[in-house]
């Protein structure tokens, strides 16, 4: 029996009709919002936790909350300059001009990349850039996370010593001054953009320039206390796997949201950054258990981040056999330099990289980049590409162009960001120091925040044997008569 026909306002009809217009792409639009949602929950809660969990437990308050600061104060730089300086009009060829994008509800066709390819002799247009039919307000939102990520990603070679005033000033200056600049040359029709440089979803733009930035920042702040540096156990590893689990399966949006499309290309991403990610943890815990003896769960960790980091630049863009070959390498060549490099080279014995953010992310970003411009399936390519004809050096015809623009692109993303980092951080320095004071140094949180992690005793309450002792729960062990554990 058919449904009674339901009577619809007209007042309804035209609202409607007004959200939903023709041109909208609601599927696309859709998953643009699922994917900007994961990619946010990998900050947020997912790098606070892991933050706050890997860290001594005098830094866990400390840490989640560097980034949960610089979460919130990425969102408010965005909307209100730092959007446009990414992908607006061009001020420079390696820059924006700054503007809000606040009220964004038009067709993001008209402005996401205004810069177009005319590559060929007569002028004409060789491919047009990309144009997703959803509002501005979507893509607005998803580049802010990945805005927000990097910044974070960069927090982790800090942890455990820069003045917490220092990162709340360094926040909104290396947004503006370093993460636009790379955004536009590479996706807002820099001149990056315009060369045919691969960075499919931020294997330079988030993980080079994170990690060089970290490790720069690292290099003015100074090291941690000489206590730390010698021991700086986790406070809670399985908390800290579930922070790098929720990272992991938000990689999903990271990746996948990037062809500003629910197509061939997003789904190829999803099943690539999966596929290197495990590859590479396996690798790296497959290293670990020949020359440690033991395989680490921290190590686990860090296999899986890079597998994930090395896919970025080219996850949409290469085939399954080619995503294991990069979480092998992805797996081994960033375990190389942490475990056996930085043990033997001064300069990066003299920094101290927290998390070793250089290794994870600025060694396997820029080893993705390369890697994209060797394997990079030129079908593939071309529907991603702005420049015709794209293809991994391993096809044959121009393929060891693109491996040389491979290699150009990431050296000006580190050139950049040595460069802008180390001005931000001395001119942070002329103002307040860099590096929290020894006291603070020594007491951790509760100097810092005037909070600690866990709340291990009531207010006030002394520490009690008979309650708090080691076997104070255990009816096993033998007591005395009064109650109190016997010391065996």
């Amino acid at each position: 029996m058919a449904a009674a026909a339901t009577v619809v306002p007209v007042a309804y009809q035209a609202n409607t009709s007004a959200a939903v217009p023709d041109w909208l792409n609601k599927g696309d639009n859709a998953w643009q919002m699922i994917s900007a949602t994961l990619v946010g929950l990998q900050s947020v809660p997912g790098l606070v936790i892991l933050y706050g969990s890997i860290v001594k437990k005098k830094w866990a308050v400390n840490s989640a909350f560097m980034a949960f600061y610089a979460f919130a104060a990425v969102v408010l730089c965005w909307v209100t300059w730092a959007y446009k300086m990414s992908f607006g009009e061009k001020l420079l060829p390696f820059w924006g001009k700054a503007g809000p994008a606040l009220g964004q509800k038009f067709l993001i066709k008209q402005a996401l990349l205004p810069a177009t390819i005319h590559n060929h002799a007569d002028g004409s247009l060789e491919t047009p850039a990309a144009a997703p039919y959803y509002p501005m307000a979507s893509m607005v939102w998803f580049q802010c996370v990945f805005a927000a990520i990097t910044l974070i990603l960069l927090a982790g070679s800090v942890l455990g010593r820069m003045n917490i005033k220092a990162w709340m000033t360094f926040v909104p200056l290396w947004l503006t001054f370093s993460y636009t600049v790379g955004a536009f040359s590479l996706w807002g029709g820099g001149f990056l953009f315009q060369w045919g440089v691969i960075d499919y979803s931020g294997g330079y733009v988030i993980h080079l320039s994170s990690g060089i930035a970290g490790i720069t920042a690292a290099y003015w702040v100074g090291p941690r206390s000489k206590n730390d540096r010698e021991r700086f156990p986790p406070n809670n590893v399985l908390l800290m796997l579930a922070g790098a689990g929720l990272l992991w399966m938000g990689w999903a949006g990271f990746n996948g949201g990037d062809p500003y499309s629910a197509n061939i290309d997003s789904s190829m991403a999803v099943l690539n950054t999966n596929i290197c990610a495990a590859t590479s943890l396996l690798v790296w815990t497959w290293l670990d258990v020949i020359f440690f003896n033991k395989p680490s769960v921290i190590g686990a960790v860090q296999g899986m981040i890079t597998g994930l980091v090395c896919i970025t630049p080219g996850a949409g863009l290469v085939q399954g056999w080619a995503a294991i070959v990069m979480g092998i390498l992805s797996g081994s060549i960033p375990w190389f330099t942490m475990m056996i490099v930085h043990k033997r080279w001064t300069l990066l014995q003299k920094i101290d990289d927290t998390l070793g953010v250089f290794h994870t992310h600025a060694v396997a970003g820029f080893l993705g980049g390369i890697l994209t411009g060797l394997l990079g399936e030129p079908e593939l390519c071309n529907l991603f590409l702005p420049v015709t004809n794209s293809r991994g050096g391993v096809y044959g015809g121009s393929g060891g162009v693109q491996f040389f623009k491979q290699i150009v692109g990431g050296g000006f993303i580190i050139g950049w960001n040595l460069v802008v980092t180390s001005i931000i951080c001395f001119l942070i320095s002329l103002v307040m120091p860099l590096r929290m004071s020894e006291e603070m140094l020594t007491i951790g949180d509760d100097a810092v925040h005037g909070e600690e992690a866990y709340a291990l005793w009531g207010d006030g309450e002394k520490f009690d044997i008979t309650k708090h002792g080691f076997y104070s729960d255990d009816t096993s062990h033998p007591k005395t008569s009064t109650g109190a554990t016997q010391v065996v």
